[in-house]
């Protein structure tokens, strides 16, 4: 008996391709989110803190009175104007301030009152006669 040839093929392999990073690579769906609304935020509504300066003298028809100091704003080098209530009432309102607001007074941001330095915390009230 005969035996035919066989042709044999060398069957090369060809190399696995790597993985592309180009691929679209899957994607989970998101699951929607449920929203609620936030609860309801109660505000307190606060007063601002003040001090407040009244001085009680007549100072004249045609005159100013001026505070100067430091803290809440104030300065030794220029006056603030206080408002006139009265005939012998002046008074200014002044911000909050981390210590305590030391002040004087000065007919018409010229003429300093005598005696101390004032002085008064923050969040207060006071009420005094300075004199010239």
């Amino acid at each position: 008996m005969k035996v035919a040839p066989v042709s044999v093929k060398a069957a090369v392999a060809a190399p696995k391709a790597a993985p592309s990073s180009n691929r679209a690579k899957p994607v989970a769906k998101k699951k929607s989110a449920v929203r609620t609304a936030a609860p309801a935020v109660k505000t307190v509504a606060t007063k601002p803190v003040v001090s407040t300066i009244t001085a009680q003298i007549d100072i004249g028809f045609g005159n100013a009175l001026y505070v100067r100091g430091e803290g809440a704003g104030l300065s030794w080098d220029k006056g603030l104007l206080m408002n006139c209530v009265s005939d012998s009432e002046w008074q200014c309102v002044l911000g909050e301030s981390a210590r305590p607001i030391v002040f004087k007074f000065l007919v018409n941001d010229l003429s300093w009152s005598t005696g101390e330095d004032f002085s008064v915390g923050s969040g207060t009230k006071v009420a005094l006669t300075p004199t010239f």
